[in-house]
């Protein structure tokens, strides 16, 4: 790779700030689906203290700001690491980003309690949140030891595929916080029809909202499948099924979220699902970079060995 050997333990706390930033965003769906939000209503302290009694909905919004600081701490760790180790540039830059985007999120979290949780403060929370977690899982893929990515002119379908899709799913995650924090999450009761229509009447926008994410969640698994079968082709068959069975569990989560009139257990899941089919989506994209380049040597020395029998 012409470059210094790349640490496994940078790799593998890069890989735990991921999972503790999916953690996070978990925090954050169940504080948004017990509506909890305003259980505590000051900031940055609680109720003026450090520790609150974690008591009703206090447990989730405090809870939520406790996991928040600790993955405020892991990427500030992780920044300072990359910065001492990391030899590329662009790498060192994306560990100062994720720390501006956990620090701004932060920001915006405070926002949203201060102003009595205004929907466009919420939704861009909710946004970033993803935004900083494609970050942070970045990170763990391009710090592998085994991460070596080919020029961008000989990169194969799995990887533009699995961009796109990636792409496909932010925007279902934008939609979808967009409806939850309008409160239209059950403006459309019925499944899988939609107030007893395949189209209903967009009169109003919750209905709207609400039915442009599903109508959009079809644009989402076509997506996928593309990304799945390309990836499966390429030989990134163990995640290419992973993300390929996230789809359906993801649609069914979908379902029983409006059949249990937001169920908190299975809405909270249906909010995880979408962030991991988004991870899962971008890093199958970064993985495809470098599994084109390492299969090309064994290319290379099959067509030698075609042209010395010719």
């Amino acid at each position: 790779m012409g470059e210094a050997p790349r640490s496994r333990a940078l790799h593998r706390y890069a890989v735990l700030t991921a999972a503790a930033t999916l953690l996070l965003i978990v925090a954050g769906g169940l504080v948004t689906s017990t509506e909890s939000g305003l259980s505590v209503p000051d900031w940055p302290l609680s109720y003026g203290r450090l520790m609150p009694p974690m008591v009703g909905g206090v447990f989730y919004e405090h809870g939520h700001r406790m996991v928040a600081t600790t993955v405020g701490l892991l990427t500030v760790i992780l920044a300072v690491w990359l910065a001492k180790r990391e030899l590329r540039r662009w790498v060192r830059r994306l560990g100062l980003l994720a720390v501006a985007a956990v620090v701004l999120q932060g920001v915006l979290g405070g926002l949203t309690v201060i102003f009595l949780l205004p929907t466009a403060v919420s939704v861009a929370h909710a946004c970033l949140a993803q935004t900083f977690f494609c970050l942070v899982v970045a990170i763990a893929v391009v710090t592998s030891p085994r991460w070596d990515p080919q020029p961008a002119s000989s990169r194969g379908p799995a990887t533009r595929l699995a961009a796109l899709a990636a792409g496909a799913v932010f925007v279902q995650l934008v939609v979808g916080a967009v409806m939850r924090h309008t409160k239209a999450g059950l403006a459309i009761p019925d499944f899988p029809l939609s107030l007893g229509r395949v189209v209903p009447r967009l009169d109003s926008f919750p209905v709207a909202i609400a039915f442009a994410h599903r109508a959009w969640a079809l644009v989402v698994a076509g997506a996928v499948l593309a990304a799945v079968v390309a990836a499966y082709r390429a030989g990134l068959r163990r995640s290419a099924l992973f993300l390929g069975l996230l789809v359906p569990a993801q649609i069914a989560l979908g379902a029983m979220t409006v059949l249990s009139r937001k169920s908190v257990p299975i809405t909270t899941a249906h909010v995880a699902t979408g962030a991991l089919l988004l991870g899962t989506s971008l890093a199958l994209s970064l993985s495809a970079m470098a599994r084109v380049r390492r299969e090309q040597p064994a290319e290379l020395f099959v067509e030698s060995r075609a042209l010395a029998w010719k």
